[in-house]
């Protein structure tokens, strides 16, 4: 895997941190550099350790399982992403946004949008990915986007919640397919 890949499956797994940014950006009257480092922090730092905890596990795993992990790279992806964009597309009451930056607050939020990294973890264990290179890279793609989203909910509001995890949902789909194909018809 590439280091392209990896930043568009970083960004990918990101849009989750993106849109609950964004909610967060819409409950603060104004945002100060505690809140991006807050967010920032959180979203960053689960992203980066849930595919650690999902590749140490994969690592357990990865002899039984080597001839069929691109299948399980191409399933993973695509029900995370699946996933992702059915909560974009459904009608479902959106939540009132919630001004708290507090340890109670950020900490089920992280872990919550960061659970689909912790099975991208097991994927990358199977294909051999470079982890702490990959890692710091999600953690850090993470860092920068939620900041940027709770920017984007102060000024803008939640118009971009669904869509960009749409946008994160297609993309992952698309990678696990891509991989799928690589291996099946390139021996990659």
């Amino acid at each position: 895997m590439n280091w392209f890949d990896l930043f568009v499956i970083a960004v990918g797994l990101s849009m989750d941190a993106f849109a609950v940014s964004v909610c967060k950006g819409l409950a603060v009257p104004r945002v100060g550099k505690r809140h991006v480092m807050t967010v920032g922090m959180y979203f960053g730092g689960f992203q980066a350790l849930m595919p650690l905890i999902g590749y140490l596990l994969g690592k357990q795993f990865e002899a039984m399982i080597t001839s069929i992990d691109h299948w399980i790279a191409f399933v993973l992806l695509a029900v995370i992403g699946g996933n992702m964009a059915r909560e974009a597309l459904s009608d479902g009451e959106e939540d009132e946004p919630d001004a708290s930056f507090d340890f109670r607050t950020m900490l089920p939020l992280a872990v919550a949008t960061s659970i689909d990294a912790l099975a991208i973890g097991v994927t990358f264990a199977f294909l051999k990915v470079s982890i702490i290179p990959a890692v710091l890279l999600i953690g850090a793609t993470t860092f920068a986007i939620s900041a940027g989203g709770l920017r984007v909910g102060n000024a803008f509001g939640t118009r971009y919640k669904s869509k960009a995890e749409l946008v994160g949902g297609i993309i992952l789909i698309c990678l696990g397919g891509k991989i799928l194909v690589e291996h099946l018809f390139f021996g990659g």
